[in-house]
Formats: C-alpha cells, sequence, structure tokens
C-alpha cells in the first residue's frame, strides 16, 4: 500500500513543523506555537490559533495547510456507557472510534455500567486503517477488505475529537489508549509509530496508557521491540495449534505460529511489562479444556497475561459464542498452570462495538 501523503497541518511532527515555519520566513518560536495548537490545546483551525499572527494564518491556508480534523459524523450509545461514533475523514472516508467509560472492562468484570457524566477514567479504541486486510473468520470487520491506511494525523484525530466530545483533562483524568480498532496498526506500520510519537509528545498520553494489539505480523513485531517510545504489546492470538489458527486467521499462513511465538519470547520486555495475549473463544472450535491445556504449553516461560473474549456475535459470522461454563472451564486450566488469564466482559454488544464488531455502519 503506498505511502501517505500529508495534506494538513494535523500529523507533522516538530521537526516538519519548523520546517513549515522557516519555508514561510518566521521565527522559530511559531512552530512551538503551532505544535501546542494543534496537540496539546486540541485546536480545530488555524484561525482560531491566535498566537499565530494573521499575515502567516493565511500564507498557510493559501498553501492548503489547513488543521483537517477527522469529524464525529454519527453517535451510537450502548447501555453500558460504550460510545460508538462513526468518524469521517477528510476525504470522506469513514472508521469508527469506541469510547469506554471506566476502562475496557477487561479485568473487572463486575457486570457494572458506567455513568456516563461521571467516569474517572476511560479507553479509546483507535482504528489505524479503513477497514481490514488480515481477514480474520470472526471478525465483522473482515468483511470490509482494507481501502486505505489512515495518516498519523487522522490516527490521533479520532482520539482527539473523542476528548473534546468529552471535555476531557488528561491532567485531571485517566484515559487509555487501545490501538484496537478498524485495521492491523502493523500494517500501518510508520504510520501508526508517528501517532504514537505525536500522542506522548503531543497531546500528553504516557506510553504506559497505550495498547496495541497485532494479529501477528512478525517482521514488525521485532521492530517494534527497539522502539524508544512504544506502548504495551498485545497479540491476537485465538488458537492453540497452528491447525486452528491457520482455519480462523489465514496470516498465519504467512507467518506461523512457531515464528509468533518465538517473536514474542524474545521481544524485550520491560520492567512489570508482560505481553497480553487475546484469545476470542469460539464454540466448539478452540475453546475446550484440551485446548487451554495446549495454550498453557504454547505461552509457557513467556512473561504474559491472556485476555479470554467469548465471541462477539454478528451477522454472516460462521461461529457461535461458547457458554459461560466453557469460558469458565477455560480460564480455570489457564490460572491453575499459573498462567494470569482474565474474561473481557463484552462492552457496546448492543451497538456493535464490541470486539470484532466494528464494522463502519450507521447503524
Amino acid at each position: 500500500m503506498a505511502e501517505i501523503e500529508q495534506t494538513g497541518l494535523l500529523g507533522l511532527d516538530f521537526q516538519e513543523l519548523s520546517g513549515v515555519v522557516q519555508k514561510h520566513g518566521q521565527p522559530e518560536y511559531r512552530a512551538k506555537q503551532l505544535f501546542e495548537a494543534l496537540y496539546p490545546q486540541r485546536i480545530s483551525s488555524l484561525d482560531a490559533i491566535s498566537t499565530l499572527p494573521k499575515q502567516f494564518r493565511v500564507a498557510l491556508q493559501e498553501e492548503g495547510l489547513e488543521i483537517r480534523r477527522p469529524v464525529i459524523e454519527k453517535t451510537f450509545r450502548s447501555t453500558d456507557g460504550t460510545i460508538r461514533y462513526l468518524v469521517a475523514m477528510p476525504d470522506g472516508e469513514t472508521v469508527e472510534t469506541v469510547w469506554m467509560p471506566e476502562g475496557d472492562g477487561g479485568e473487572a468484570g463486575d457486570g457494572s455500567s458506567a455513568d456516563e457524566s461521571d467516569w474517572q477514567r476511560a479507553t479509546i479504541c483507535v482504528s489505524s486503517q479503513v477497514g481490514c486486510a488480515v481477514n480474520c473468520q470472526f471478525c465483522l470487520t473482515a468483511a470490509l477488505g482494507v481501502k486505505r491506511n489512515l495518516s498519523a494525523g487522522e490516527i490521533v484525530g479520532q482520539i482527539t475529537a473523542v476528548l473534546q466530545e468529552h471535555s476531557v483533562d488528561l491532567e485531571r483524568q485517566r484515559v487509555n489508549i487501545v490501538f484496537m480498532g478498524m485495521g492491523e496498526p502493523f500494517l500501518n506500520y510508520p504510520q501508526f509509530m508517528k501517532a504514537v510519537r505525536l500522542l506522548v509528545e503531543g497531546v500528553g498520553f504516557p506510553e504506559s496508557r497505550m495498547t496495541v494489539s497485532t494479529s501477528g505480523i512478525v517482521p514488525r513485531i521485532h521492530d517494534f521491540g527497539g522502539e524508544a517510545v512504544r506502548p504495551k504489546l498485545a497479540i491476537s492470538l485465538n488458537a492453540p495449534n497452528e491447525e486452528i489458527r491457520t482455519s480462523i486467521m489465514p496470516i498465519t499462513r504467512k507467518w506461523g505460529l512457531d515464528l509468533l511465538m518465538q517473536a514474542a519470547r524474545e521481544f524485550p520486555l520491560r520492567n512489570r511489562e508482560r505481553i497480553t495475549f487475546e484469545y476470542v473463544l469460539l464454540d466448539g472450535v478452540n475453546d475446550s479444556a484440551n485446548h487451554a491445556r495446549q495454550l498453557v504449553e504454547l505461552v509457557r516461560g513467556i512473561r504474559c497475561k491472556v485476555n479470554l473474549i467469548a465471541l462477539n456475535p454478528g451477522p454472516d459470522i460462521p461461529f457461535g459464542t461458547p457458554a459461560e461454563s466453557a469460558v469458565q472451564t477455560f480460564q480455570s486450566v489457564l490460572v491453575q498452570a499459573g498462567i494470569p488469564a482474565f474474561v473481557r466482559r463484552p462492552r457496546g454488544r448492543d451497538i456493535y462495538a464490541a470486539c470484532g464488531q466494528l464494522k463502519r455502519t450507521a447503524g
């Protein structure tokens, strides 16, 4: 897929903004003013950046360097407090971004709902591509195929749009980011990593509050381990052996389970950091106690935890959701083997906002 052409200010880093400032004969400190307006201040139009001279703002506009933030086009609210946003990009393409108050529910499992007006922490689930090319057989997004990558500005812009929607003050309120929306982040690696750096250096997110999920793009996992600034790593595993994984995740044919697990074992973890293995349980396919025992052996020796996700159903998905008793048995096998395992309760399932349900539709 071709590299994305930068067509606006949003997504430019400080060095690139310095180049713009120099080109227009402005003093260097204008780059800092631009950077702060774009990212920490989250200003949406050049005309609103009062620190910049009007002549400079007009010159930027004449050059076509507007801010061009993504815009929330439609909003869908779940009974549990989750909100799914249909977000329109400057060229009209749309993706979905999800707001989950009180975290993503990953390890709480208490069934409580969040009061949108009284949240203390939240998670934003972010898309990295328009559609997805990986074609996992249990995911609605796979049916879309992939249309294009998102730019760093479009990735950051999703987040800032949602932050503005909820009047978030990052100094007072805790927000986590999970790159687990539409698309495979590691198939859009340069733009994804640029977005991460802008979020850390500009918007103000600690890297410790970000997690990226990959279906298993092995070369990029190795690259990711060498990054100076990076989110935590989650690997969408979903199977305890090669045969099952190939049948439900065709990407395994390119990077087999042996290569994937080798990359996981070699990944340079920081102090107290664990790799997260995500495992979608499919009724009668990968959810038996024997499958759990195979999974124990597969991840043995890796500092990790396992997030178990009972399949979130959808039209034309050829799999069923396992019984709660099967999920509990699977979890027990892992825990008894000394592997931290958590059952992620579904968030926003009633509005197609849960894991694997994002499908870029209006309803």
